[in-house]
């Protein structure tokens, strides 16, 4: 089975940094799919950005330049580097693993999910 816990959620006043990490249990880390999502108060779960197995990388287009996302397979680790960060970012930021490479903006295409870190970004 594995497991996706996160850390490094907090408050933060807007402009200000975060940065999130996802440990992953399992000795095959390497082969998913890592994404982050995130859900607003009164909103529907939303992607933000994925790295693939080979280290790409993709952001939704109300991060990009903002967020960066990126992965240590020695250590089981995805990280979500936030900047500048605004009040709309406030959210619950949850990591996921994904076993195919399709798909992966979509919520259905992620076999595991963590339990979510609270971002909340002040005015």
């Amino acid at each position: 089975q594995v497991q996706l816990v996160e850390s490094g959620g907090g408050l933060v006043q807007a402009g200000g940094s975060l940065r999130l990490s996802c440990a992953v249990s399992g000795r095959t880390f390497s082969r998913y799919y890592m994404g982050w999502f995130r859900r607003a108060p009164g909103k529907e779960r939303e992607f933000i950005a994925v790295i693939t197995t080979g280290s790409s990388t993709y952001y939704a287009d109300s991060v990009k330049g903002r967020f960066t996302i990126s992965r240590d397979n020695a250590k089981n680790m995805v990280s979500l580097q936030m900047n500048t960060l605004k009040p709309e970012d406030t959210a619950i930021y949850y990591c996921a693993a994904a076993e195919y490479g399709s798909r992966l903006d979509q919520e259905y295409s992620y076999n595991y999910w963590g339990q979510g870190t609270q971002v909340t970004v002040s005015s």
